[in-house]
């Protein structure tokens, strides 16, 4: 459950989010379709996704074992034995004028997802986890007065993953979806990537007195961005809390978000599960999962996020915070320990990538996989910089060369652009003692217990260097001197 939030104007939030994520199957969930994105309309549906009389649907054992592998993850129970069923409802994207979907017994039942939000550790209850395929999808854009429909998504396999109503601000939603996500991409039964629907929320959202029962709830459908699913339920509380003070109802109903202009509306009063008329599927017999299988998909997990945390920790050294942005996702975590296996440093390899390319990154809007700048590379520019050859000023040049696909090479970058720092004893020795000669004053005010002078001359041997001198070594020379 979630730590107790700050009301908005005296009124408590509740959220509870259903997450549709597209599992990362070649094929559709009861068909022998391709699931690739961007197809031409209408050309990956087959007889079956069409509902053409006489067909019949075949359970795609890899959405099952996709399934099982997310069970595992969240600690939930793997149903032994689940039901297909059918959810009734029309609409023009629906071929059979059902969804196959599970309702009363799903595939994965419980569970808890574990996140950090403002540095606490937070958990959201999962109520279950269930199979169903997707419906097709209605063009408007194209067509003047008419609706074009595309059937490639009919029958694309999702997992639905429902939570309790355990979140209390946009905030803690954001953060769990953004931690489901990372999960999913990690296990790898998700792509994750929002802009082509294969991971989006719907939201939930009811208002209430503390201490009181729950309100009436609206559910804000397919929410494709974080930023959205953060704005949409912002809007929709101040919306809900203004009609109740205005001594107005709140009627259960499905809202849309527009993110032009940043408010919900509503598209239809809210469906309880009794008008879907849901019944067991006759034409798919209970899915039955036997404990060999189960077994067999836990021995080939990868290593959770937490699990990983903790041994970078342990093993690494890493602060708790440290561990926790390397394990953000799998790319990340897959580029820290390349670059830490390449010989740098682990605490200075999760410094650069939680600084320098983290920000890069954030600036151009893309993730660790796009970074120009390979995990060898930013190895061995962190090793000039152990070994002295250059100074962290210096060091930022390269990689600004780096990023910038200038050259490949950091010996050959450190070397043409002269950013060696100056090694040589007797040489910077020579410079130290003309520093000192020409700024007498500062020397005097030293000796005098000004510190800020010291700084001036370590500047100074800086400037005559051209910037090629050590500044440790730099320092060490002028405080031996000094006396």
């Amino acid at each position: 459950m979630s730590v107790a939030a700050p009301l908005i104007r005296g009124w408590e939030v509740v959220i509870g989010l259903e997450t549709h994520a597209q599992l990362s199957t070649q094929s559709k969930i009861f068909s022998g379709a391709a699931t690739a994105f961007g197809a031409a309309p209408n050309t990956q549906a087959c007889a079956v996704d069409l509902a053409l009389p006489g067909t019949l649907p075949v359970m795609n054992r890899g959405a099952v074992e996709r399934a099982i592998r997310f069970g595992l993850a969240v600690g939930a129970t793997v149903a032994p034995q689940s039901i297909f069923a059918r959810k009734n409802y029309f609409y023009p994207d629906l071929p059979k004028g059902y969804q196959i979907s599970q309702y009363e017994i799903p595939v994965v039942q419980g569970g808890r997802v574990e996140f950090l939000l403002d540095g606490h550790k937070r958990a959201v209850r999962l109520t279950r986890a269930h199979l169903e395929e997707d419906a097709g999808k209605s063009l408007h854009e194209d067509y003047h007065g008419q609706t074009g429909i595309d059937l490639n998504r009919a029958g694309t396999p999702l997992l639905e993953i429902v939570t309790e109503p355990d979140m209390r601000s946009s905030a803690e939603a954001v953060e769990y979806a953004k931690a489901l996500h990372a999960l999913v991409v990690w296990l790898g039964i998700c792509d994750g990537n929002m802009q082509e629907g294969s991971f989006r929320c719907d939201a939930n959202v009811s208002v209430r007195k503390p201490g009181m029962p729950f309100g009436t709830r609206r559910e804000i459908k397919n929410l494709n961005s974080f930023r959205f699913l953060q704005q949409a339920i912002d809007f929709e509380v101040q919306w809900q809390i203004d009609r109740i003070e205005d001594g107005l109802a709140i009627e259960q109903a499905t809202v849309l978000f527009n993110p032009d202009t940043g408010e919900t509306r509503a598209m239809r009063s809210k469906e309880d599960a009794h008008d879907y008329r849901y019944f067991p599927d006759p034409d798919l017999p209970p899915l039955v999962i036997a404990p060999d299988w189960v077994e067999r998909v836990q021995a080939e997990m990868p290593e959770l996020p937490a699990v990983m945390a903790e041994r970078l920790q342990r093993d690494d050294g890493l602060p708790a915070d440290d561990a926790a942005v390397m394990t953000q996702s799998l790319a990340f975590a897959r580029y820290y320990e390349a670059a830490r296996d390449a010989g740098a440093p682990a605490k200075l390899v999760a410094n650069w990538l939680m600084g320098e390319v983290s920000r890069r990154l954030n600036v151009q809007g893309s993730t660790i996989d796009a970074a120009p700048v390979a995990p060898a590379q930013l190895a061995a520019l962190i090793r000039r910089i152990v070994d002295g050859t250059v100074s962290n000023n210096g060091a930022r040049q390269v990689f600004d060369a780096l990023w910038a696909r200038e050259a490949a090479d950091v010996d050959a970058l450190i070397e043409s652009r002269g950013l060696a720092q100056m090694n040589d004893s007797g040489a910077l020795e020579a410079i130290v003692d003309e520093v000192l000669a020409a700024n007498a004053r500062s020397v005097e005010e030293f000796r005098a217990g000004k510190d800020k002078a010291f700084n001036a001359l370590v500047g100074q041997v800086m400037k005559a260097s051209k910037g090629k001198a050590n500044p440790a070594q730099a320092g060490e020379l002028l405080r031996r001197k000094l006396g």
